[in-house]
Order: C-alpha cells, then structure tokens, then sequence
C-alpha cells in the first residue's frame, strides 16, 4: 500500500512563498509521473504542475513564471515552490502519483490535500 503525506500550506500574505512537499512511503518500485492539484470553493479541481519521471514539466498558464515544480526520485518526493502568490491561489492543493508497487502492480493515488490561504 502506498500513501501520501503532504505539507507546507498555510496563510500568507499576497506577493509572498510558500513550499509543498509530497512524500510517497510504502512499496514503492517506481514512481511515474506527480503532479499538484488544487481545488478552491466552488471551483473544479484542475492541474498546477506536473512532471514526469524523466524531469519534463507542465503547469497551468495562469502559475508560469511563478510555481515551480520539483521532484526527489531518491527520497519518492515532489515539492511545489510557490512564489508571488496572489489570493486567486487560494485553494486545497492535492498530489497525485502513479507508479508500480514492489508485486508490480500499478498504482494511482492522492494526497489528502492541504490548504493555501493568501490574503491580500
């Protein structure tokens, strides 16, 4: 079984950082592909970043230039580095990963989120 386990959310004010961190624990052969998510009030959740085994990353236009995704394949970790944030970036931010188990099967699971509050 493989889980999750997300920290780094908090308050803040607008114009500010703050760092994510996603550790994977369990049996965990390989890790494919880990993203963030973030789902605000109302709102669907939707894709901030993503990167692949290889180190190739995606974000979502509107955290370009600001968020910046980054992967530990030793320590079955990725982190969010946010900077410049705006209370637009308000939301439950989740990770996802995929993977295969030690038995070989496949996996696909969530973190169980944690919350970004920015004031402005």
């Amino acid at each position: 079984q493989v889980q999750l386990v997300e920290s780094g959310g908090g308050l803040v004010q607008a114009g500010r950082s703050l760092r994510l961190a996603c550790v994977a624990s369990g049996s965990i052969f390989s890790i494919n592909a880990m993203d963030w998510y973030r789902q605000a009030p109302g709102k669907q959740r939707e894709l901030v970043a993503g990167i692949t085994s290889g180190g190739s990353t995606n974000y979502a236009d509107s955290v370009k230039g600001r968020f910046t995704i980054s992967r530990d394949n030793a320590k079955n970790s990725v982190y969010l580095q946010m900077n410049s944030l705006k209370p637009e970036d308000t939301a439950v931010y989740y990770c996802h990963q995929s993977g295969r188990v030690v038995s070989g099967l496949r996996y696909d699971i969530w973190g169980q989120g944690t919350q970004v509050t920015v004031s402005s």
